[in-house]
């Protein structure tokens, strides 16, 4: 019930935020609105206002602003049967571009406002500069720098967290980097020149080349949560516990222990967590799943039923300048990643099975919901960019289309036909649909849903 909850909310405040961007452009520049509805299918509810009939419908996948003279009736013939003076296709080209880019539109300012107010509420995570894992054979290892070091400056600039000292080596370009050391009180200097390597992208698994001192950062992973009946909760493991090791390697991040226990599906090994201060060895017996890689080959790993968090992270707060600013700029990288991704899709660079529908939201929701509500919100802001950027693909039926035929208009001087656009606009509800199934069958096989008929 609470993931249901968690979904039509969600999914509510985007649509809400998304038709009103519509209707608020349409009653600037004089379009009658005739229906705003939140939802398809049977009204559950209606209230009519001066103009507009406002109505909530029982199919929480969409809404719709019906508008005034929508289809110019001098292509169809006979004469209208309302006011031209607020027919949508009787006003000039721009105010109906305006209107129809509205929709999406409304969903970047919805993002980069969730984005601003959490940033100016709660802050951003950030991470201390202390030294996890030091790479054999990498210049940190010459250095002899060691895990647990912290980074108190570079080249005398102080490094205040992990980006800070990240952003230094990436801009280095090679340059040899004069680093204070903090180790067991004690502080010392080090010079260590960057070496390029390359590393691959954690959302597109692209490889690229980047600056590197051959160091990761210490976000000591923590046990969240243990799931009932589950493999962790047989082997003693509880919530609170800092896992320090497994099989016998420490791990420095919830990246790495992930790792080291995904690579051990139907094996026992012995997980070093420290509990009260003390370090407590227990044996685990991970169990084996299968999962679709991100290019798309059913791989087996191992689980042991645990949410994993990042211990001794903090929030660093914004002051409202700072995160507009930042704000702003987080919707824009979403934005450009949420491109990237639908292009690669689109030219098979990323398999289909990538691809989520409404099912894959609300399971995504509720477990957004369970860490708390500024996670909520960051997801929300993050459907909201999907949106928007979903909208405005050149496809008919959605508002990229119709914006299409607006940018044709303006370069022949007339507009697309009526015939040639409902041609358009059936070829497109068509695709929808495809995608829509596709994205619900890729959702009930991550789920495993089809199980009850092997």
């Amino acid at each position: 019930m609470t993931t249901v909850i968690s979904f039509v909310v969600v999914i509510g405040i985007l649509i809400l935020v998304h038709e009103l961007g519509h209707f608020l452009v349409a009653r600037w520049t004089g379009v009658g609105v005739e229906r705003f509805s939140i939802g398809f299918g049977p009204v559950l509810a209606r209230w009519r206002g001066k103009e507009t009939e406002y109505c909530l419908s029982a199919i929480p996948m969409g809404g719709y602003v019906k508008m005034v003279g929508e289809e110019n009736p001098l292509e169809g013939g006979g004469a209208p049967v309302y006011d031209p003076q607020k027919a949508f296709a009787l006003k000039p080209l721009w105010a109906r571009f305006l209107i129809v880019f509205a929709g999406p539109g409304m969903n970047f300012v919805l993002a980069a406002v969730i984005f601003i107010i959490v940033l100016a509420t709660m802050g951003r995570p950030v991470s201390p500069a202390i030294v996890g894992r030091v790479a054999e054979d990498s210049p940190a290892a010459a250095a002899r720098l060691q895990p647990g070091d912290t980074v108190a400056s570079v080249d005398g600039r102080p490094i205040a967290f992990w980006e800070d000292l990240y952003r230094a080596i990436s801009g280095s370009q090679g340059r040899a980097l004069r680093l204070s050391i903090v180790r067991d009180g004690a502080t010392r200097e080090v010079e260590v020149a960057p070496r390029k390597t390359s590393v691959r992208d954690p959302i597109f698994k692209e490889e690229r080349e980047e600056w590197d001192l051959g160091i990761g950062p210490q976000l000591t992973p923590q046990i969240g949560a243990v799931n009932a009946g589950s493999p962790a909760e047989r082997a003693g493991l509880s919530a609170g516990d800092i896992v320090i090791g497994v099989a016998g390697q420490s791990v420095f991040t919830p990246d790495e222990l992930t790792q080291a226990i995904q690579k051990r599906g139907g094996q026992t090994f012995e997980i070093v967590v420290q509990r009260d201060g003390k370090p407590v060895p227990l044996q685990v017996t991970a169990t084996t799943v299968k999962e679709k890689s991100p290019t798309g080959q059913d791989v087996e790993i191992g689980r042991i039923g645990v949410g994993i968090v990042m211990k001794a992270v903090r929030y660093e707060r914004y002051n409202p300048a700072a995160a507009i600013v930042y704000g702003t700029a987080k919707t824009w990288d979403m934005t450009v990643l949420t491109a990237k991704g639908l292009w690669k899709l689109v030219t098979m660079q990323l398999p289909l099975s990538n691809l989520g529908g409404p099912i894959q939201i609300a399971a995504e929701g509720e477990r957004q919901r369970r860490e708390g509500l500024p996670s909520l919100a960051l997801f929300t802001a993050v459907i909201s960019v999907n949106l928007a950027v979903l909208n405005l693909l050149p496809v008919p039926m959605l508002d990229g289309g119709h914006l299409l035929f607006f940018v044709i208009e303006g370069i022949l001087g007339r507009p697309v036909s009526l015939k040639k656009r409902e041609a358009a606009q059936q070829l497109g509800l068509v695709l929808l649909l495809l995608l829509m199934v596709f994205a619900i069958y890729n959702d009930l096989v991550r789920i495993d849903a089809f199980r009850i008929f092997r």
